[in-house]
């Protein structure tokens, strides 16, 4: 399964050389249902994890959920029984770098498993999330059955198993990460007439929103790469060890497109925009706090110090 991005419409470092060295390959995932092993990266699969190694789970409490327990959605078997205490986390993603080349393991890891415990945690109301390095060759016997959650949130914290297609592709700054002088010339449209017949006219008073939702940065499941940002202003986020400046490692989507991105869109999922399936560009169903996204970032001076994350 092959997923392409079509060529972006413009080569904006060539009509503005300013955001050439900005550029940053980043890794398009495009998660799609299928049946992935241990042995693939995936989304919401199950996980190379040794069986002689316990399951994380949430330490916090949950008993204070309880209480929303009939205002949501909540997930459970026909034993489900309320229960206080560590909640098991839940897969998210499984990428090896062979796959995933823009990954910084650290020694000889060459895979990365995320896990999120299925509930919005105060005070930023986001699912905290665990990330585990470790060697595939290291792992001899597999863990076959881990343990589920004794409840969720809502439905979509837990992945549909899908397997990945990795992209590479290059990414420029949001546009609220470029300086105001460059924010000002992206957004005079005489500054695009060099490539005028390229861009439709009717981005003329607004061009600088056309750089932003086609040009900059890819929607969807992505490693690397710059961050989006809606939400907030851009928020630098710093190690909480040494204090060095933390770069992006994984975005995790509500969804793949929308209708102020189409440009992104796979040439072999086109002819899906039509469709009325909000499933379609959602492939793994995870819903992020109110159809957001969970950017999570590490420290690019050790991938052993804490990582963090934001809602965008």
């Amino acid at each position: 399964m092959n997923r392409t991005t079509p060529p972006r419409p413009v080569d904006i470092a060539a009509v503005f050389p300013q955001l050439a060295p900005l550029a940053r390959p980043a890794i398009r995932l495009h998660p799609r249902p299928g049946s992935p092993t241990p042995h693939d990266s995936s989304v919401g699969g199950p996980l190379l994890w040794p069986a002689d190694e316990p399951w994380p789970h949430c330490e916090e409490s949950h008993d204070q959920m309880n209480d929303l327990y009939e205002a949501y959605e909540v997930y459970a078997d026909e034993d489900y029984e309320w229960q206080d205490g560590p909640n098991p986390l839940v897969p998210v993603a499984q990428l090896y770098v062979r796959d995933v080349p823009v990954l910084r393991p650290p020694g000889q890891a060459d895979v990365l498993q995320v896990l999120w415990c299925p509930f919005e945690h105060e005070p930023d109301n986001k699912p905290p999330t665990a990330l585990f390095w470790r060697s595939s060759t290291e792992v001899a016997d597999t863990l076959t059955a881990p343990p589920s959650p004794f409840a969720v949130e809502y439905d979509g914290y837990i992945p549909r198993p899908c397997v990945l297609a990795p992209e590479q592709i290059t990414e420029y700054p949001n546009l609220m990460d470029l300086s105001k002088e460059l924010q000002q010339q992206l957004g005079d449209w005489n500054n695009w007439q060099a490539v005028a017949g390229a861009v439709d006219s009717s981005r003329a008073p607004h061009p600088d929103s056309y750089y932003g939702s086609e040009l900059s940065v890819a929607p969807g499941w992505k490693a690397g790469g710059w961050p989006r940002w809606g939400l907030t202003d851009p928020i630098s986020c710093f190690c909480t060890t040494c204090d060095a400046r933390m770069v992006p490692l994984l975005q995790i989507a509500s969804c793949e497109w929308d209708g102020s991105n189409t440009g992104w869109v796979p040439y072999e999922d086109r002819e899906l925009m039509s469709v009325d399936d909000p499933d379609v560009a959602n492939p793994p169903k995870v819903q992020i706090s109110r159809s957001n996204r969970l950017q999570l970032y590490v420290c690019p001076q050790s991938p052993d110090h804490p990582h963090t994350d934001l809602i965008q």
